[in-house]
């Protein structure tokens, strides 16, 4: 089995994954070190897995893929016929009249 990370046009950073699960593995072992010394908590182990780790990569990943899930979204645009779901030919009639 193996890794493929090659460039592609809808993945433009995918050293940005490696460096994902570096980070959370970072975390993971500052979480166990807390939680496993004796001044530590469990409780302390799990804000910091969720407040050094989860929170702040889910921010940056989300913010790294914006200009992804913009084209994404320009491009199903585009494809749709007229921008919008329903054809031109389709008029709403005003409430209270019959067309």
């Amino acid at each position: 089995m193996t890794l493929d990370l090659t460039l592609r046009k809808d993945n433009l950073y995918p050293d940005m994954y490696i460096v994902a699960i570096a980070w959370i593995y970072v975390v993971l072992m500052m979480a166990v070190a807390e939680a496993l010394s004796t001044q530590g908590t469990l409780l302390g182990a799990v804000f910091t897995f969720l407040l050094y780790g989860v929170l702040p990569l889910s921010i940056v990943l989300y913010i790294i893929g914006t200009p992804a899930r913009r084209r994404a979204r320009r491009a199903a645009e585009s494809a749709a016929p007229d921008g919008g779901g329903e054809t031109a030919g389709e008029a709403v009639a005003a409430e209270g009249k019959e067309p």
